[in-house]
């Protein structure tokens, strides 16, 4: 019996300079994906590959009008290059934020040129509504809520103590000294807008009207939605407003990615391959403490280097030996060509 694999996908705050840049310069499975994306968006795509291939720092990518195209394009090209060179499809489909609409495409909702409508879409919902932004906590959803100030909303449950608020600079201001003051700690995210917050209905209504213009279609690939923590059904697929509505609504990534976990097959050869493509490794990181993984029942398995360093190539190839250790078949490339990198 072969593991079923899961591709996690990354939405705001997990953007990185010159993420899987090395991927673009040498697989033509990841960069051709991504520069059709890039060119159906016209001059402007230029300008966005221009941005995501720049060196640190580049303040840039905290705009979520840079950010939130590329975090999609890299994902849905992620998505691409496993497929194309493992030569099977990942079972399952979870996305964070922009990451589920990285999902759909890649679960044939919308195709690769309607998905540069609805990022151009989404951008011009959010042109103008800057002035909120987002905090990471470090403390469980139920423990924080009695300290929000008002204004402030829960914007994602990433882990059993990871969680993520969003709203106007000062409410989120007076929230944080409220959980300093209680020995709980926050960290700004790389957002300028207060993403899954009642912040943005505004752009949640406009972008809806949007969508209305994009031809949508039931999954072809099995996506588990963040949106409501559960599969995602074709009626919820083909209706503008799913997708839109998630700009205002909280991200139910832990959720959803625990129950996966803890319906996981238990014995020799079952379980899950958790495939991170977030640069910060951040998919992962509850998972690692879930008693399937740390049993060795499901895995994780990175496709990005990490914060600390390293080379997208040589990890790709290492994600490759995992899923071929597991009876998926992948294409010997890009693994001996990973391994030449490193000798050299």
């Amino acid at each position: 019996m072969s593991r079923r694999t899961v591709l996690l996908l990354p939405g705001q705050g997990a953007q990185r300079e010159r993420m899987a840049a090395g991927l673009y310069e040498a697989v033509p499975e990841f960069a051709a994906p991504m520069d059709s994306f890039l060119a159906a968006l016209g001059p402007e795509g230029a300008r966005l590959r221009e941005e995501w291939l720049r060196p640190a720092p580049n303040p840039a990518l905290d705009d979520a009008l840079v950010s939130q195209p590329l975090l999609f394009g890299v994902g849905y090209a992620l998505g691409r290059c496993v497929t194309a060179l493992s030569g099977h499809a990942p079972d399952i489909l979870l996305g964070h934020s922009v990451g589920e609409l990285a999902a759909a495409a890649l679960a044939g909702v919308f195709s690769p040129e309607e998905a540069a409508q609805v990022m151009a879409a989404r951008r011009t919902a959010l042109t103008g509504r800057t002035g909120g932004g987002m905090l990471a906590v470090g403390a469980a959803v139920t423990d924080v809520e009695p300290l929000l100030a008002p204004g402030a909303a829960v914007a994602a449950i990433n882990g059993p103590r990871q969680t993520v608020l969003a709203g106007p600079a000062d409410a989120l201001a007076r929230t944080a000294e409220r959980l300093a003051a209680a020995g709980v700690v926050v960290r700004a995210l790389r957002s300028g807008h207060a993403f899954h917050s009642p912040s943005l209905a505004g752009a949640a209504e406009a972008y809806a009207r949007a969508l209305s213009d994009v031809p949508l279609r039931a999954p072809e690939g099995t996506l588990l939605s963040t949106r409501t923590a559960r599969w995602l059904r074709a009626e919820e697929a083909v209706d503008p407003s799913f997708w839109a509505q998630q700009l205002a609504l909280p991200v139910l990534y832990w959720p959803a990615l625990r129950a996966l976990l803890d319906t996981a097959p238990d014995g020799p050869g079952t379980g899950l391959i958790l495939l991170d493509a977030s640069a910060d490794r951040s998919l992962t990181a509850p998972a690692r403490r879930h008693p399937s993984v740390r049993s060795g029942t499901s895995v994780v398995v990175p496709l990005l280097a990490g914060p600390a360093g390293g080379d997208d190539l040589g990890t790709l190839g290492e994600a490759l030996d995992v899923l071929a250790s597991h009876r998926v078949r992948t294409s010997s490339r890009v693994r001996t060509r990973a391994a030449q990198a490193t000798a050299s």
